[in-house]
């Protein structure tokens, strides 16, 4: 049944924060609270929470194949009389197979959380960062000439990564720059999630969003375990009236847990004996008017809380006083505070309302509130600290006008015609009776074997049912027509058969139906796969399928991706609040060591938490088929093949195919105008050689015919050298002659003149003996004397001159 309208019963949120501190204040929105959902209608005989409660159970039961099968047993009984029927009454599970398809493949969808820092410090860092790589493209050609000419580095980023144009900047971005900061939020969100176990969470939420239509998760914080996500069962919610499928306008949300009592004073140790009692009493009374059980099992030490929050706003007040030295100082103040019309003492009033929240416990079915307090470590979202968020996400996809509606509760009626239909083939087959024959005791009669012996009955019953043969005649022993010429005749009971045959057809229009209903058809399950279609048929079909239930798959996403937020928020409190916060720090450190130094600063960024989903096996094989396409074209490498496949969203891994695609062709078309310049340069550079070999040959011709004329040369230069030397000997030795002829003359000139000088000597001496004897003639007075040759200088003829004669 769906609950509608507004209700009255809350207090009034038009008061001062003081006052809905209050204990009174709190009660009030508790039983307020109490009044909506607890409150027994004694025309209907029971109330808000006990319908969505006994609503839930049935449709779980419905999942699980533990149906009531009362109804059944009153469809089939005649007046209530059930004692002409032997049937199994156990419920076919058919349900539980379409539940199991949609939670067991949801359940196993892979994805990653990714955390986007959209503070403005973050937002500066990845607007520097791509103005950087901006730069580089722009100054390409500038920088590789610089390194070229001076050897010094320009770029700021890494050369051989920079994006080819803005499109592949886009993309590198996305894929390639994650700050540190985002990498350490990711890593504690994990850890978190890690130790509540969320994947065992997951599943379940999964499946009550698939048999109920609700899934809900609570996140809170406390100073021993820190922060924490809890299941919560969408039985045991409480909240106030909505038609958002995402129930974000809620002002209350809570749920009811039965803990134990001891239990019970672990949380709430300022209880006394006196109150335990009395709300032992009370709570084991009020129990049975919200328990869809059987209530003689009501254990009176299990207690019914009611944990809630409330969301109202509050007054933020500041003083606004003017100091001696002109400045403005601001002092926090309650909501009552208000300066004095006049404006006199120099200060004024500065007010804001902001959302809060406050958290609330109570015992059902009494006036005794637990708790009553303005929640700490409210979860503000760092752009909007006006806003907070509650402790509960809670989702249902297919709500209208206050109505859950889900997979389950679309096939229930089928699954009763199912039932029934198995009723009715029980029943069937329970009077069906086998086929007989129809035996002729007077035609046997008149059969006479020829031993002299009768064909009796028994007789021919066995040769009927060993061999197939009868022996009959066709004239009595008196020659009239035998009318029981055969003896034995089949008798066949073919009228169950078609009863049989109806009832299955009826059995699978209603499996069809469900199918039908959820979308869940054959492809999906595989349960009767069509040999002839062709396998992107089934495909197809399998596809459309997972279409029809994809409302689930992204209520569970949503779920996730507000747990996500809501621990993002947790772990500022933890960081900043928590005694486990260098625990905590070492425990996301281990997994790496370089975002310590980033975890001490974490709440002071906010993030934008969204979810990266791993394709499914249609959209891998789409993009594997192109991959193989662009491989076998040769528009890609093996190694950007390899980068793409490791990409989990096939969006990106398609804008990376276009991108590393577009950069191969550039390559291409770059190695093939090389490819073209190094064959004109070959072709020019084999001209060239040949060019070069025909200078060389002719080199060679003419060296050889140098080579031929020095040796000529050098032949008649080694035959002149030899008449050279020859001549040069003759020469020396006509010289030698010549000077022994010159020395000769010369010596005989020399022997000529001195003999002439000896003549003139003698002479001399003849002429000094003279004068000599002249002067003495003269001192003595002699006589002259004569000084003739007395015939010794006269040349006879016995002197020869001959020998000196020339030769």
């Amino acid at each position: 049944m769906a609950y509608s309208g507004t209700y009255n019963y809350f207090p009034s949120q038009v008061v001062s924060d003081i006052e809905k501190l209050s204990y009174d204040y709190g009660l009030k929105v508790a039983k307020a609270i109490q009044h909506e959902w607890f409150e027994f209608d004694q025309s209907r005989s029971s109330n808000r929470y006990r319908d969505q409660q006994a609503n839930f159970h049935r449709l779980r039961l419905y999942a699980r194949g533990e149906q009531s099968i009362q109804k059944y047993k009153d469809e089939l009984a005649i007046d209530g009389d059930l004692s002409y029927l032997n049937l199994d009454w156990k419920p076919v599970p058919i349900v539980s197979k379409f539940v199991d398809i949609v939670v067991n493949g949801m359940a196993d969808k892979d994805y990653e959380i990714k955390a986007y820092s959209q503070d403005p410090y973050g937002v500066s860092k990845r607007t520097e960062y791509m103005e950087s790589i901006l730069r580089d493209m722009n100054t390409k050609d500038f920088n590789d000439q610089i390194g070229q000419a001076f050897g010094i580095d320009m770029y700021e980023n890494d050369k051989n990564s920079l994006p080819a144009d803005k499109e592949e900047l886009a993309l590198h971005m996305q894929l390639n720059y994650k700050q540190s900061v985002e990498l350490a939020e990711e890593q504690a969100i994990n850890v978190l999630m890690r130790g509540s176990k969320y994947d065992l969470i997951k599943k379940r939420f999964y499946y009550d969003l698939t048999v109920l239509g609700m899934g809900a998760t609570k996140t809170s914080f406390n100073t021993s375990e820190g922060a924490v996500v809890e299941y919560v069962d969408p039985a045991d919610l409480v909240y106030s009236y909505t038609e958002s499928p995402y129930f974000d306008d809620l002002y209350y949300v809570g749920e009811v847990k039965e803990i134990p009592l001891n239990e019970l004073v672990k949380q709430f140790p300022h209880l006394g004996n006196e109150e335990l009692e009395e709300i032992q009493k009370t709570n084991g009374v009020y129990r049975s008017n919200y328990s869809h059980g059987d209530r003689s099992k009501i254990d009176n030490n299990i207690i019914s809380v009611l944990y809630f929050n409330y969301k109202t706003y509050m007054n933020e007040v500041y003083k606004v006083k003017e100091t001696g030295t002109g400045g403005d100082r601001a002092i926090e103040k309650d909501d009552n505070f208000n300066p004095p019309e006049n404006m006199e003492g120099g200060f004024t009033k500065l007010q804001r309302s902001v959302e809060c929240l406050y958290e609330g416990a109570m015992i059902l079915g009494t006036d005794k509130l637990l708790k009553w307090e303005m929640s700490k470590n409210m979860m503000r979202p760092k752009s909007d600290y006006t806003k907070v968020k509650m402790n509960y996400a809670i989702v249902a996809p297919r709500i209208y006008n206050g109505r859950i509606e889900s997979l389950v509760n679309r096939i229930t009626t089928f699954a009763d015609m199912i039932q029934l239909t198995h009723l009715k083939l029980q029943q069937v087959m329970s009077r069906m009776v086998p086929d007989g024959v129809y035996l002729d005791a007077d035609g046997l009669a008149e059969i006479d074997l020829g031993n002299g012996t009768n064909y009796n009955p028994q007789e021919a019953l066995n040769m009927f049912f060993q061999t197939g043969s009868v022996i009959g005649r066709s004239f009595t022993q008196d020659g009239d027509m035998n009318p029981g010429k055969v003896p034995i005749q089949e008798i066949t009971s073919g009228s169950g058969g078609n009863k049989m045959q109806a009832l299955i057809g009826t059995y699978n229009y209603y499996m069809q139906m469900i199918r039908d209903v959820t979308g869940l058809n054959e492809a999906r399950d595989g349960s009767t796969p069509d040999k002839n279609a062709l396998v992107g048929l089934q495909k197809l079909a399998a596809q459309n399928s997972n279409t029809a239930t994809r409302h689930i798959l992204q209520a569970g996403m949503y779920l996730t991706v507000e747990t996500a937020e809501s621990l993002a928020l947790r772990i500022s409190d933890i960081i900043e609040y928590s005694p486990t916060a260098d625990a905590f720090i070492q425990a996301i450190g281990a997994h790496n060591a370089a975002t310590l130094e980033e975890m001490s600063e974490l709440h002071l960024y906010d993030f934008g938490i969204f979810l990266e989903l791993a394709p499914d096996e249609e959209e891998k094989q789409l993009l594997e088929n192109n991959i193989q396409v662009a491989l076998s074209q040769k528009n890609i490498d093996l190694e950007d093949a390899i980068d793409i496949r490791e990409i989990k969203s096939v969006k990106l891994a398609n804008q990376l195919l276009k991108v590393r695609r577009k950069r191969k062709e550039a390559k291409d078309r770059a190695i093939q105008q090389q490819n073209i310049q190094m064959q004109t340069q070959s072709n020019a550079q084999a001209a060239q050689a040949a060019a070069q070999a025909e200078v060389r040959k002719e080199q060679a011709l003419a060296q050889t015919k140098i080579q031929i004329e020095q040796v000529k040369a050098q032949l008649e230069s080694q035959s002149k050298n030899q008449e050279v030397a020859l001549k040069k000997q003759l020469m020396e030795y006509e010289f030698e002659l010549n000077m022994k002829l010159k020395q000769m003359e010369v010596e005989a000139l020399k022997s000529r003149e001195s003999n002439k000088e000896d003549r003139k000597d003698e002479r001399t001496k003849i002429q000094a003996s003279q004068q000599s004897e002249l002067i003495e003639q003269r001192k003595s007075g002699g006589s002259p004397k004569k000084f003739e040759s007395a015939g010794n200088d006269i040349l006879g003829s016995g002197f020869n001159l001959g020998a000196f004669d020339p030769r």
